[in-house]
């Protein structure tokens, strides 16, 4: 379908409330308004601002969306078509202009006596400054959204935030920040050496001096493009929150690397297999820990992330409705449980092949304790997984000569959304199985619950033994 570009949409809405706006200011100075008018602007405000947090986006309470596309030479169509976000932008856009309207009334209100003495009968209303400093305003920042992330979330995005921080200095004022700075910003990503956080002799070392050393390896147009995505985020925020008159990063992402050797791929049928017989039959006594042994056939059979199995409780294991499941969550005893995102909380289905495999008798072994993997101990840089998955990609993998670039314990994740894919699943299906979240006003707004146990169970119990089909 036709989609407009988010530039498009900004232009459209900042090109109509302009108008709008000019008309408004003419009317105040000719007449003024009444208070009833100004009262009835703050409600709008209110209901525009809570539409954009998403309670009621799609509410037309003030929203004409038919005269819009008249004086923005759009069809309906279009507007159909680019619905949520023509919505979301149109409420903040008029909820904006109202902002700027009930400024100038209380400008109005007032008289400045600046060469008066200084004499007052009551402390002046606080107002927030145009620009802020970038360093308190990463702290609000991360203050404000902490609540949502995990705590290694939380370090690794203060630590691309920090780049800011050092390249600015914390004193600089966000208003004084232009597209040509957020694009030199992009030139020392390019060039900072993969190797900084973790070698203390560069970590010590100015964000300058770093980017100029020879020979060190680049960190990868991946890692590039999570630090912009960030920037950009922190930037729409200060601008909503009145920190920044604008925001930046806005389609500044590089490329991907084209057939990069370390890019993450599944695993093939054939070597599904062998892992497979390995981990069930033993052949090679490669396997000699029962906590091996599940948490790697949990990793082929659901595609989990490697901390959510390693850290699951013994309680985890469910059973609802007749349907036997795992629940992924970070709820628990344990502080250090984390899950990556809220759609990372879930229930997954255990295929019938891991029960007939004995999976529920070796749940049975763990009653007496919490954990249903205590012998995996939390790390604070890689969770609960990070001895499951130093065993898997350095000793098993290379041992079965399966180690090669892309091949890691996170390659089952990939196997799993591959072969579901290859197999006609539905993606909003795939996206509940393994924890991704859900996009489009469907998924997001008619659908939030998701779907029932029972119909996942019925998708991987469909797509037979994950062996049988590569999986």
């Amino acid at each position: 379908m036709p989609r407009l570009r988010q530039d498009q949409i900004r232009s459209m809405v900042y090109r109509y409330f302009k108008t709008s706006l000019d008309k408004y200011l003419e009317q105040l100075n000719d007449k003024g308004f009444p208070d009833e008018s100004i009262s009835a602007m703050q409600q709008e405000i209110e209901i525009h601002e809570n539409a954009c947090e998403g309670e009621d986006l799609l509410s037309d309470l003030y929203l004409d969306s038919e005269e819009f596309c008249k004086a923005s030479d759009i069809s309906t169509q279009d507007w159909d078509d680019n619905a949520m976000n023509l919505r979301r932008e149109w409420r903040k856009g008029r909820r904006d202009m109202l902002r700027r309207v009930l400024e100038a009334v209380e400008r109005l209100e007032h008289y400045s006596y600046d060469d008066a003495p200084a004499v007052t009968l009551s402390p002046p209303a606080r107002t927030l400054p145009a620009s802020s400093p970038i360093g308190p305003a990463i702290d609000d920042f991360i203050t404000e959204h902490s609540r949502q992330w995990a705590q290694k979330t939380i370090g690794q995005n203060r630590a691309y935030l920090n780049i800011l921080n050092e390249y600015f200095g914390p004193d600089r004022l966000l208003g004084t920040i232009t597209k040509q700075d957020a694009n030199e910003v992009k030139k020392v990503l390019q060039a900072l050496p993969s190797s900084r956080n973790t070698k203390p002799a560069l970590k010590n070392m100015p964000l300058m001096d770093v980017i100029k050393l020879p020979g060190q390896k680049k960190i990868a147009p991946k890692t590039i493009n999570s630090h912009i995505q960030m920037f950009k985020g922190f930037f729409d925020w200060a601008e909503r929150h009145g920190y920044s008159p604008h925001s930046l990063f806005d389609g500044m992402k590089v490329a991907k690397e084209k057939n990069s050797k370390g890019q993450r791929k599944p695993f093939s049928p054939e070597n599904i297999q062998l892992l497979y017989t390995e981990l069930t039959t033993n052949p090679s006594g490669l396997v000699r820990k029962d906590s091996h042994k599940w948490g790697m056939l949990l990793g082929i059979f659901t595609g989990a992330r490697l901390n959510e199995i390693c850290q699951l409780d013994i309680k985890d294991v469910q059973q609802e409705c007749g349907t036997w499941f795992l629940n992924i969550t970070d709820e628990g005893d344990d502080d250090n449980k984390r899950v990556k995102s809220t759609a990372a909380r879930r229930k997954v289905p255990i295929h019938p092949d891991l029960i007939n495999l004995g999976f529920l008798d070796f749940v049975d072994t763990r009653r007496n304790g919490t954990r249903l993997f205590p012998d995996y101990n939390f790390n604070a840089n890689g969770g609960y997984g990070r001895a499951l998955g130093r065993w898997c990609n350095e000793s098993f993998l290379p041992k079965l000569g399966l180690k090669e670039p892309g091949l890691v314990f996170h390659s089952f994740r990939h196997t799993v959304v591959t072969r579901l894919g290859q197999a006609n699943v539905a993606e909003p299906i795939i996206q509940c199985i393994v924890g991704h979240a859900r996009s489009g006003v469907t998924q997001e707004v008619y659908l939030r619950e998701g779907y029932t146990l029972n119909q996942l169970g019925e998708t991987i119990e469909r797509s037979a033994n994950p062996v049988e089909r590569g999986l």
